[in-house]
C-alpha cells in the first residue's frame, strides 16, 4: 500500500483511486483468515475490521488527492516519501522483531528500513517525472535539479541531488519513527501525513545539502543518539527527538549550531545522571531515572529549533540571519544553565527562594542555592563560547557577553516562574519552555542593541 505512493506521478489524477478502492476492500471483503490477520493492528481483532489499515489508506487517498490536484502545493516526493518511511519503518520493525525484543534494535530497523524505503521513493518520481517529460515546475526537493525528459538526464538530476534526497529521506524516517514513538500503533495514518508535511517543510526551505554534511550528520547524530540511550540519560522518544534536532541543526544552520546545541544534550544529560542516587534520596532528581523524554527534550529546545528554521528560512524572507542565531544561542545557554543549576543545586542544602530569600526544603519550585547559580552561569558560558567561535553572533567578546547574559537572565526567569506560577495547572515543562522563549527573548534585545 505505501509502494503505490511512489507511482502516483504516473497515475496522476487517478492517484487516488487505488488506495480507496483497497480501503473499500480492506473495510468490507477482509474480516477473517490469514489475509485479516497479517493486516490487524492492535484492536482490529476485536473489533473484526481493519480499521488501522484503512485508516491508513483513506489518508494516503487524501495526500494523492492533494498532490495531484493543479498546482498541487505538496510535492509528489514529499507524499512518497512520508508513504514510505512509515511502511518501510514498520516492515523493518517486523523484521527486526523476529529476533530481538529491545526497544533500541526495533527503532534501529524502523528507522534504517524507512530511510532506505523513502530514498527509493523519492528516486522512483525522480525517473517518473522525467519519463513522462513533466514541466520543471514540480519541486523535487532542496537544490534537486529540474529533471530532463529522458533517462541521461534523470541519472544526472539524480546525482546531483542525492545529499538533498538522503537527508530528506532521513529526515522522513526520523520523524516517522518519533510520532510513532508518541501515538498508538494504529495510528499509522497520523503519523503519514505528519511526515509528509514535515517534509514538504524542508522542500520549501530548500537547504544548500552536501554529501560531507550529511554524512557526518548522520554519523555522529546517530551514534551520540545511541550513546545517550545506552547511558540511559533519554529514553527512546527523548533520543529521536535529540537526533532529529541535532541533524537539522548541522545541516541547516552549520558545525558551529550543531556544537551548540549537542553541549547542551551532552552536559545536561549527564549533569542528570551526576550522584542519580543522592539527588533521588533528596527527592530532587530527574523522573523517569533521569532519561529524559521527548516533553523534556522539546521544552528545552522547541525555541531554539524554531530559531534554527528561521535562520534556514531567511533567504526566502528576506529578512536579517543574526536575531535568530541570538534566539538561538540565547535559548539554547538558558536551558543548559537552568539544567546545570537545577541538578548540581539540588545536591546542596539551604536553597532561599528567588522571590523573597527565604530557607524552604531541596526541591522546592523556585528556590535557588548558590552553588547552583555557579554551576548555571558556567553552563551558560560554555553555550555562549561555543556559540562565539562557531555562529553568526558577533565574537566572543560581544556576542558571548550578550549570550552569557541571557543564559543567566533566562535562568532567572525559570526559578521566578517557578515560584510564582509553577504547580498543579503549570508544569514545570510548561516553565522551561517559557524561559528559554525569555533567554532567546534577551538574546536578541541585546543583539540589536550592541550590533
Amino acid at each position: 500500500m505505501a509502494a503505490l505512493a511512489a507511482l502516483a506521478p504516473t497515475l496522476g489524477d487517478a492517484a487516488v483511486v487505488p488506495f480507496l478502492a483497497v480501503a473499500g476492500l480492506a473495510f468490507f471483503g477482509i474480516r477473517d483468515g490469514e489475509l485479516f490477520e497479517t493486516l490487524a493492528l492492535p484492536g482490529d481483532r476485536e473489533e473484526e475490521r481493519l480499521y488501522g489499515f484503512v485508516a491508513f489508506s483513506v489518508a494516503a487517498a487524501g495526500l494523492a488527492l492533494f498532490a495531484s490536484l493543479p498546482r498541487a502545493p505538496l510535492p509528489y516526493q514529499a507524499f512518497a516519501a512520508a508513504a514510505l518511511a512509515v511502511g518501510g519503518g514498520r516492515l523493518g520493525r517486523a523484521l527486526v522483531g523476529r529476533r530481538s525484543s529491545d526497544e533500541f534494535p526495533l527503532v534501529a530497523g524502523y528507522l534504517g528500513a524507512g530511510a532506505l524505503a523513502a530514498f527509493v521513493g523519492q528516486v522512483a518520481v525522480l525517473l517518473q517525472v522525467a519519463l513522462l517529460g513533466a514541466d520543471g515546475g514540480l519541486s523535487l526537493g532542496g537544490g534537486v535539479p529540474a529533471p530532463s525528459a529522458d533517462l541521461a538526464g534523470a541519472s544526472s538530476s539524480l546525482a546531483a541531488g542525492l545529499p538533498d534526497l538522503v537527508f530528506l529521506a532521513s529526515v522522513a524516517a526520523l520523524t516517522a519513527a518519533l510520532v510513532r514513538s508518541l501515538v498508538f500503533s494504529r495510528d499509522a495514518h497520523i503519523t503519514m501525513i505528519l511526515v509528509a508535511f514535515a517534509v514538504w517543510g524542508f522542500v520549501a526551505l530548500d537547504p544548500t545539502v552536501t554529501v560531507p554534511l550529511v554524512a557526518f550528520g548522520l554519523g555522529v547524530t546517530v551514534a551520540l543518539g545511541y550513546v545517550s540511550f545506552a547511558l540511559g540519560t533519554a529514553s527512546v522518544p527523548g533520543m529521536l527527538t535529540g537526533v532529529l534536532s541535532a541533524l537539522l541543526a548541522v545541516v541547516l544552520g552549520g558545525v558551529g549550531w550543531f556544537l551548540t546545541l549537542m553541549a547542551f544534550y551532552a552536559v545536561g544529560g549527564l549533569a542528570s545522571k551526576y550522584r542519580f542516587d543522592e539527588k533521588a534520596d533528596r527527592g530532587v532528581a530527574q523522573e523517569n531515572e533521569g532519561a529524559r523524554g521527548t516533553g523534556n527534550v522539546l521544552a528545552n529546545s522547541a525555541v531554539a529549533l524554531v530559531a534554527l528554521l528561521g535562520y534556514a528560512a531567511t533567504p526566502h524572507l528576506s529578512v536579517p540571519a543574526t536575531p535568530f542565531a541570538f534566539a538561538f544561542a540565547g535559548a539554547t545557554a538558558t536551558a543548559m544553565a537552568d539544567t546545570l543549576s537545577s541538578e548540581i543545586g539540588g545536591l546542596f542544602d539551604g536553597p532561599r527562594l528567588v522571590t523573597t530569600l527565604r530557607r524552604f526544603e531541596p526541591g522546592t519550585d523556585g528556590a535557588i542555592t548558590w552553588q547552583g547559580e555557579l554551576a548555571g552561569l558556567a553552563g551558560a558560558l560554555l553555550v555562549a563560547g561555543i556559540a562565539a567561535l562557531g555562529m553568526p553572533v558577533g565574537g566572543l567578546a560581544v556576542g558571548g557577553g550578550v549570550v552569557v547574559a541571557a543564559g543567566f537572565a533566562g535562568m532567572t526567569a525559570d526559578s521566578v516562574l517557578g515560584a510564582a506560577v509553577e504547580g498543579d495547572r503549570v508544569g514545570n515543562q510548561a516553565v522551561n519552555f517559557l524561559a528559554t522563549l525569555s533567554g532567546a527573548a534577551v538574546a536578541v534585545a541585546l543583539g540589536v542593541v550592541v550590533a
